[in-house]
């Protein structure tokens, strides 16, 4: 590896704590133009230490995801309003598989206080949401659990997944390829996210725009495949072509007034 200056160093330390990091706010902080950052990061990106995004840049994400707690501070806000309008298209008195994710999480968020609510899960931070919740009950999947994440993964979380069929379901994806494949890190998360669509009814892409910044190795599915995609900002023309092509509804937070349920 290329040796790295001290100030290349530290943006590094950002990027690992927070997974983003933007030129203009490193140039405040570090007293140089723009340019000199846009220098330090192209550096980095040319030794696959990061990748560049509009803007900025991001860890480099082709095989390892961000860890949780960095993941779960990217996009807060965007997150929680995506959470808000997905649960919105969920009613009362239905049966629901949650997927692994900081974004499946905010929908759990949103559904708390719903009435004759049926959650299966195979996310552990989804149980603590919900667990103690009036009129909501909630099953938690079998298997492996990832220390990383509190996600439960492996042969036995598919094939308990595969015993259920129920009205809707919600899916992340740590990434969208720009030809709308939906794309993930570890292949055995994956097969539980491909066990969960195939046993829904509707199913229920929720993702913020950082996605289509992003690359990742194992393929979940297609944008095709899901009944609703819901995101916080248009998604590029080719993309919403397919969606409209293949009946799949886009809802845009920013388009769209949320409303928190009381809980």
């Amino acid at each position: 590896m290329d040796v790295i200056s001290p100030r290349q160093a530290d943006i590094m330390n950002m990027l690992r704590q927070d997974g983003r990091v933007g030129v203009e706010e490193l140039a405040v902080l570090f007293n140089v133009s723009p340019q000199t950052i846009r220098k330090d990061l192209n550096e980095l990106g040319e030794q696959d230490l990061l990748q560049r995004v509009h803007g900025g840049a991001v860890l480099s994400s082709g095989v390892k995801n961000f860890e949780y707690e960095a993941r779960r501070l990217l996009a807060v806000e965007e997150k929680r309003r995506i959470g808000i309008l997905a649960a919105s298209l969920i009613p009362d008195n239905c049966t629901l598989l949650i997927n692994i994710g900081t974004t499946t999480e905010q929908v759990a968020v949103a559904l708390r206080g719903r009435e004759g609510m049926l959650a299966i899960t195979n996310n552990i931070n989804v149980v603590n949401i919900l667990a103690g919740t009036p009129n909501f009950e909630v099953i938690v999947a079998g298997g492996v659990v990832r220390p990383t994440d509190g996600g439960v993964v492996g042969e036995a979380t598919v094939d308990f997944i595969k015993q259920f069929k129920v009205d809707y379901a919600v899916i992340g994806s740590s990434a969208i390829d720009e030809d709308g494949s939906l794309l993930d890190y570890d292949y055995r998360e994956v097969k539980v996210a491909q066990a969960i669509i195939e046993n829904a009814r509707q199913t229920i892409l929720v993702v913020d725009s950082m996605k289509l910044e992003r690359s990742a190795p194992v393929r979940i599915g297609h944008m095709t495949q899901m009944d609703y995609v819901v995101t916080d900002k248009p998604l590029p023309k080719k993309l919403q072509d397919l969606c409209a092509e293949n009946d799949v509804i886009i809802k845009i937070t920013k388009n769209a007034t949320v409303k928190t349920i009381d809980t």
